[in-house]
Parts: C-alpha cells; structure tokens; sequence
C-alpha cells in the first residue's frame, strides 16, 4: 500500500491579503487566497477569518507504579453551552512561548498547573484541532510522574486559573472514553492513543 501523501504542497496555496482584524491575548485574521484545485487551475480568491492564539503543548502525566493518571478539573467559558457543567477535566496543558521547547512547556505547566513533576516524557501526536478556523497546532505529550499535588487546587491567580488536580485509575480513564465521559479533544487523542500504547510504555517504563 503507498502511503498517504497530501495531493498540493505548502506552495500551492496563496495568501494575496492578510489583515489583523483584532489583537489581544488571542488574534483575529482575515485572509483573502487562493489554492489550487484538484480538478485543475486554482480557485477564485476567498476570504477567511483565522484565529490565531500561538500554539500549545499538552501533557498527560502517569505513575506507572500506581497506574494513575494525573488530570486537572478546570471551567472553561467556551462550553457554558452544556447543560452539565462548563467544567473539564483535561490534560495539563500550555501556550508555547518565543525560544521555548516544547519538553519545557510540558514540565512548566505540569508543575504549574498539578505541582507535578515528570522525569521521562513520550510523543503522543501532532494535530490541529479546528484547521478550518484555526492555525493552532498541539503537540500531545505522556510524562512519567514522579510527583503530583493530587487533591491540591494550583494555577496562576493573575491568570484567572483556578485548576484541581484529580488522579484516576487508568482503567476508570478508559471506562470514561468508552462511556463519552471525556468532553474534550486533547484528552480524547491522549486517552485512545493510551488505549492502543500504554501495557508496552507501561512494561518499558517499569523496567527501567
């Protein structure tokens, strides 16, 4: 089987006209472009608006030991459309600064956000979560624990974080996703992704 390989590169596209439209913490984008097309030729100029907030790195912290993962409960205003809760419990997570590695980010924030500490830390996948409106990418991480403030409440005040660390079995984490439990997207890739890998990063881990 030949394997996947997108039909257009990078110079196949575009952008006639960028316009910053807003500019706070996040950034609004209005683009007019065009691309080519499969059937030939290229497109008529479009006009798109893009949301640019930077990009993200997301840690799921383990104990291998006790076979519990590390997660924070956290409101989020983005889903005060549900009618349980606008809270999540999600994956440790953070914005990529200028000069900063991704491998930082993931242990400042575990540290920040769940005053947890991680010694090894496993690519999990790459992804953009909304590329139709959105240029951010996530880089997903797994981090060994070998500390966590479990039951402690963590986050920075001047930035309205107001975070409480859980730790859950991984088999109940499992059961969650089964059950649609899991209300987000990072945390959906971490968990299957999990699902497929942790009994062989768990035996690794544990021999070393």
């Amino acid at each position: 089987m030949t394997p996947f390989s997108p039909r257009f590169s990078a110079a196949d596209a575009q952008v006639l006209e960028r316009d910053v439209v807003y500019h706070g913490f996040f950034s609004l984008v209005k683009l007019s472009l065009k691309h080519r097309l499969f059937g030939g030729g290229w497109s008529q100029p479009l006009t798109r608006e893009i949301f640019e907030r930077g990009d993200a790195v997301a840690v799921l912290p383990w104990d291998p030991i006790r076979d519990e993962l590390i997660f924070v409960e956290q409101f989020r205003p983005g889903a005060l459309r549900d009618q349980d809760s606008p809270w999540m419990l999600e994956l440790v997570a953070g914005m990529v600064a200028d000069g900063e590695s991704d491998s930082e980010v993931a242990r400042r924030e575990a540290q920040e956000e769940a005053d947890c500490s991680l010694d090894q830390l496993e690519l999990i996948a790459t992804f953009y979560p909304s590329a139709g409106a959105c240029s951010e990418q996530i880089r997903t991480f797994v981090g060994r624990v070998l500390t966590a403030g479990i039951g402690e409440v963590h986050g920075h005040a001047e930035e309205h974080e107001d975070l409480l660390v859980h730790a859950i079995p991984r088999v109940e984490a499992l059961r969650m996703l089964d059950a649609n439990e899991i209300n987000n997207g990072h945390t959906l890739i971490a968990l299957q992704w999990l699902a497929r890998h942790g009994e062989a990063l768990r035996e690794q881990w544990l021999s070393n």
